[in-house]
């Protein structure tokens, strides 16, 4: 399915259901190139700077403070059930290609860093299912150097994967998507969504849905395509809110060719789960790259976009991995510690 951007202008105008459109985007910091934001029980946003090499962490008070450099080349970003930092690090720029977790006392416990006794491609956006099992993404944007996760007849792998336990992995994607980047598993966990964007020339841009056994496996020939950014920009980060619409970062406002076009604006656009367009909230700058939910009633959308750090008011309630008491009644929490890595 492609949606035209008259038929999305269209689409938006007619839904406009989640986003509270009376209350202007805002623009809350600018830093560098910005990814994969993650929010914390007490107030705080956690992103990654990317060209810069470290964690970001803005305040309550809305100062900004660097929570870890060196950071692996993290991108994707996201608080477990007990509020410990994941990250996916990459393999941009001598990143370590590994998923890790920040222990509250600062300590990195490495999650994985292969698959098979293979390095891993380059680890990118990751979710957490309600049993805390970790899914994540390992596609290669850029140089394809050094790509050893392989079918055995040579090709490529660009991968999903599930996490049980640090050392405990499951590939449950190979082949069935071009190049996933975001990803998010269903408040019930019997959806996995996958985000499938490679930005070469005629390269899949779409979001899937796979059907999840009770194990976390993916049901065979269950995927479902949902949605299609066409020749536009595809969607990069994703999430899920309570009732189980899916959230997309995605397009772009000044074309790249020949790969990307601008027939699919920039911003946020939420689908349900059988992919109707619910909703679009435009973020007019490149590239928007991720989002999370966050604020006390889980009701502010936190977007990261070029250089710049967006937030935007929601009628809709978000979804987030802490404990239930933490989202209905934010505390101080344990933050986690400086990093020792």
């Amino acid at each position: 399915m492609f949606i035209s951007g008259c038929v999305l202008a269209h689409a938006a105008a007619v839904h406009a259901q989640v986003f509270n459109t009376s209350v202007p985007v805002k623009t809350e910091g600018q830093v560098a190139f910005v990814e994969g934001p993650a929010y914390h029980a007490d107030g705080s946003v956690y992103f990654s700077d990317v060209e810069n090499n470290r964690i970001m962490r803005r305040r309550p008070d809305g100062t900004f403070e660097v929570f870890r450099q060196p950071s692996g080349r993290a991108n994707g970003l996201l608080f477990d059930h007990e509020g410990r930092l994941l990250a996916c690090e990459g393999a941009a720029l001598g990143g370590h290609r590994r998923v890790t977790r920040t222990e509250a006392d600062g300590k990195i416990t490495v999650l994985t860093d292969s698959f098979d006794g293979k390095p891993y491609n380059s680890p990118n956006d990751l979710t957490i299912d309600s049993k805390g099992r970790i899914y994540f993404t390992d596609p290669r944007y850029g140089s394809r150097d050094g790509m050893e996760q392989k079918t055995p007849g040579g090709a490529a792998i660009e991968g999903v994967y599930r996490i049980d336990a640090p050392g405990q992995v499951t590939r449950v994607l190979a082949t069935e998507v071009d190049r996933p980047n975001g990803i998010a598993v269903s408040p019930d966990d019997k959806w996995l969504y996958v985000v499938d964007n490679n930005n070469g020339q005629f390269g899949a841009r779409k979001v899937w849905r796979f059907e999840l056994d009770a194990a976390g496996n993916v049901v065979a020939k269950s995927r479902k395509e949902l949605f299609d950014f066409g020749r536009g920009r595809g969607g990069d980060g994703c999430k899920v809110d309570r009732d189980g619409r899916v959230w997309i970062a995605a397009g772009r406002w000044m074309p790249s060719p020949p790969n990307e076009t601008v027939e699919m604006k920039g911003g946020i656009y939420v689908i349900s789960n059988e992919g109707r367009l619910v909703d679009f909230v435009p973020i007019a700058i490149d590239e928007v790259t991720n989002l999370c939910f966050g604020g006390k009633s889980l009701d502010v959308l936190y977007i990261t976009a070029g250089h710049t750090l967006f937030s935007a008011q929601l009628k809709a309630r978000g979804l987030v991995a802490w404990p239930k008491p933490a989202v209905e009644e934010p505390g101080p929490g344990a933050k986690p510690g400086k990093s020792k890595d």
